[in-house]
């Protein structure tokens, strides 16, 4: 890595110019996790939640983000998605849900915005969702798994994090 590339060489933050760069299949997975008491998962996977079917409602509102990102963050290119995928299991260990984002393109810059800002959508529309039984929840882990394309092809987060 050789510096931050969101400013120009007076330092003021600028857009990225991708327009030389070659297109490519891009994908990058971003994951989360939302920790709740017992009994506000219970309602999530019984469906009794009288808000209605929480993670389907999250799965859709990360699709949406991951459409909205260039919108949300200041410097990011607005990007024709090919694909978004958004997993949510539950999880009695924690107790809570573990979200898993996958977002494609075909394109000159990454996905990677795309994936965390889906992650953290959806897990924000469960703590909205849930928020009236149990505001204790905590979303944690929210982090880049993986990334592949573009000039600097694959990268994998080792088991030690980084």
């Amino acid at each position: 890595m050789s510096g931050l590339t969101h400013f120009n060489q007076s330092g003021d933050a600028h857009m990225v110019d991708v327009g030389e760069k070659a297109s490519s299949h891009r994908v990058a997975v971003a994951q989360g996790r939302i920790q709740m008491q017992a009994n506000t998962l219970a309602l999530i996977q019984s469906g009794s939640h009288k808000k209605g079917d929480v993670l389907g409602i999250a799965r859709v509102a990360g699709i949406m983000a991951a459409k909205k990102t260039a919108d949300l963050v200041p410097l990011c290119h607005p990007l024709a998605l090919t694909h978004v995928d958004i997993d949510l299991q539950t999880d009695s260990t924690l107790p809570g849900v573990i979200c898993t984002s996958t977002v494609e393109t075909r394109g000159q810059t990454g996905v990677e915005m795309e994936a965390l800002t889906a992650t953290q959508v959806a897990l924000l529309t469960i703590y909205d969702m849930c928020k009236a039984v149990d505001r204790g929840m905590t979303m944690t882990d929210i982090q880049l798994l993986k990334k592949s394309g573009g000039k600097s092809g694959t990268w994998e987060r080792s088991s030690s994090g980084s």
